[in-house]
């Protein structure tokens, strides 16, 4: 390239502008089909999984796993960061996990030419772009206070003094359902602090067979598909999304029709529901629709994008009455309901 020629914006560059065009669209469709693509080489099947993992990732959230050992949930986050070229740390969280363990430590270092000492800090494992915390209900409330620290600040304070983490950041839990001797269940507010809480189910009678055929033979490594400077920039495009107000007034409905004993309550969450989602939710279903709008090649984002995400990020910010378990009646089940009560596109009044 000569001194007198201007060097082409790149497609991050591209992102990064104040529009959002029909090339930045396009370029992030084809980032997430890429994705999907090299994952699809180590993981088979779990579409739905990936696509709620990576809106988290493109909205700079966070997300909470749930399911039964053995589902690939440690190999899919490890692949993905691969995928996304970051740096990525695995924690085994158990209940003698104290907080320094994950934040890191302030130790004492000598100076071999002058002697003197001095506090030297230690980056614990939460210095990494994804962090997969397993099993994260098996730690006591102390260390899970210190990851609330990071997932909300994206610093942790050790001795008084902040260091700050990663950009980007991300951290990705598991949980496992059946076990539930000598857990500590999550508090409201760090579930609050998840976008989505995603389920994991068994693979089909097909996706099994594949599953094992892959195990016994040597499969392909997927490929770097973006970084960590290009996902800074499709964060910007989710934020520059269109909303029109009937779909902010649509999930703002949803929300609101989830609190039992207020005036927008509907009677699925009075008959069902004892605690209803509060605005943490209002604002999680908004940025994930948008993000859910632009992985699928939109140029705006509708109200069937808001109930394509709704209840990944309700389930667990509302709780069930002893009613509603007595009959079986789960928090997906009270947001499928709400969703077939409520009218998508309604012009606002």
């Amino acid at each position: 390239m000569s001194d007198t020629e201007t060097p082409q914006p790149t497609p991050a560059d591209q992102l990064a502008a104040d529009a959002v065009g029909p090339e930045q669209i396009d370029y992030c469709r084809q980032v997430y089909a890429a994705i999907q693509q090299e994952l699809s080489k180590v993981i088979v099947g779990q579409q739905q999984v990936v696509e709620e993992i990576l809106i988290a990732i493109f909205t700079r959230s966070h997300a909470l796993l749930v399911g039964v050992p053995g589902l690939a949930k440690t190999l899919l986050i490890s692949t993905l960061a691969d995928t996304l070229q970051m740096s990525f740390n695995r924690v085994q969280f158990t209940p003698d996990l104290m907080p320094s363990d994950i934040t890191g430590t302030e130790v004492i270092y000598s100076d071999p030419n002058t002697g003197e000492r001095s506090f030297r800090f230690i980056n614990g494992p939460l210095f990494a772009n994804i962090v997969l915390a397993d099993e994260i209900n098996r730690t006591p409330p102390k260390t899970q206070a210190a990851l609330l620290e990071a997932m909300q600040e994206r610093r942790v304070t050790v001795g008084g003094k902040t260091h700050k983490l990663p950009s980007p950041f991300f951290v990705l839990a598991t949980q496992n359902p059946l076990e539930q001797e000598g857990t500590y269940p999550l508090p409201e507010a760090q579930l609050d602090r998840f976008m989505f809480l995603i389920r994991v189910g068994y693979p089909t009678d097909d996706e099994e067979l594949e599953i094992m055929k892959r195990a016994s033979t040597k499969g392909e490594k997927p490929q770097p598909v973006i970084d960590g400077e290009a996902v800074l920039a499709l964060q910007e495009i989710v934020k520059a999304m269109p909303v029109a107000d009937h779909v902010y007034n649509y999930a703002k409905r949803i929300v609101r029709a989830t609190r039992a004993g207020e005036p927008d309550a509907l009677e699925p969450a009075k008959k069902w529901l004892s605690v209803g989602a509060g605005p943490r939710a209002s604002l999680s279903i908004i940025t994930a629709a948008k993000a859910h709008a632009v992985i699928h090649g939109q140029n705006h984002t509708g109200c069937e994008n808001v109930a394509a995400v709704a209840h990944s990020i309700l389930r667990h910010r509302i709780a069930v009455n002893f009613t509603a378990q007595s009959e079986g009646v789960t928090t997906d089940d009270v947001v499928t309901e709400l969703l077939q009560l409520i009218p998508a596109n309604q012009p606002v009044a």
